[in-house]
């Protein structure tokens, strides 16, 4: 983007004037569209309070400051990934899952392995779908429960013994996942995704992010929508490929586990896991890829371990 500075007028300064308004560096008179000298004060002030560097223009890292400060809890679907969310909407969540008896960690606006595993926790403990994924039915929760969290103080707890993916399941364990189909791929690429972002020391990576053929010690693993073609694809190896259904998330780990004993009779070893569909639960592409990716590789990582 193009520094904003004093005299320019337009979309683009609203823009800013709306979101200084938002977080209480300007009063909603002085949404004009014109970057004035109150604009600039406020651009300074605002600078100073989230301690970047003062600046009375709005430079690329003074926008990308003001976006995460004018976020609240519910306008964006929060969830693990590399390179993390971050932003007042984050730290809005932080608050009150601590208010709520749910560890985060430090609150520090960061959605971290911390954040993850404390928001998985309080949605067990709501009856809703545990994928660490803060969404429309997590959000509906958390606002029901506002009497018991606004305003409040974090529950003091201790460190929470850390879930099977943030052990060292993840950096002793050299995976490499595959998809031959848009929904595949981006399932196997946010599995890497999320696994860097638990531990940057991570050997579970998508074939996307490979720069050099997988050795011959790395088990792969096909992510697929039709069992058929998990079959074709291994047919030319040397040993029957297990193929694991993903239906039934309670014994995914242990049919898993199975699977990876067998894997070791082919050559390359390797495994094919089924998906159900391309749509969980009636949500949307991107949703859906995400709850798949995070479930798969919590069982990957209980299997392994």
């Amino acid at each position: 983007m193009n520094t904003i500075k004093l005299g320019d007028a337009g979309a683009a300064v609203e823009d800013v004037q709306h979101r200084l308004m938002v977080v209480g560096h300007l009063t909603d008179a002085q949404v004009t569209g014109v970057y004035d000298e109150a604009t600039a004060q406020a651009v300074r002030d605002f600078c100073v309070n989230v301690h970047v560097e003062p600046s009375r223009e709005v430079t690329p890292k003074v926008w990308a400051a003001l976006v995460d400060a004018s976020y609240n809890l519910g306008d964006r679907t929060l969830y693990l990934r590399m390179p993390h969310f971050h932003g007042h909407d984050v730290l809005e969540l932080q608050q009150a899952l601590g208010a709520l008896g749910f560890f985060c960690g430090t609150e520090d606006a960061i959605f971290g392995a911390h954040t993850e595993l404390a928001l998985r926790k309080f949605q067990t403990n709501m009856g809703l779908p545990s994928d660490g994924i803060a969404g429309a039915y997590t959000y509906a929760a958390l606002r029901n429960l506002q009497h018991s969290w606004v305003g409040k103080e974090a529950a003091h707890l201790t460190r929470p013994i850390g879930f099977a993916r943030a052990a060292d399941v993840l950096e002793n364990n050299a995976l490499c996942l595959f998809g031959t189909c848009e929904f595949t791929r981006s399932v196997a690429s946010r599995i890497s995704n999320v696994a860097a972002a638990t531990n940057p020391a991570s050997k579970i990576v998508s074939a996307d992010a490979l720069s050099v053929t997988p050795d011959a010690g790395m088990l792969l693993v096909h992510v697929c929508l039709d069992a058929a073609e998990g079959a074709r694809d291994g047919a030319a190896a040397e040993g029957v490929v297990p193929v694991v259904s993903y239906d039934d998330e309670e014994t995914l780990a242990a049919r898993l586990k199975g699977a990876f004993e067998a894997a070791r009779a082919v050559q390359p070893p390797r495994i094919v896991v089924v998906l159900p569909g391309s749509v969980w639960e009636d949500a949307g592409a991107e949703r859906s890829a995400q709850h798949f990716a995070i479930t798969l590789l919590d069982a990957l990582c209980v299997a392994l371990a």
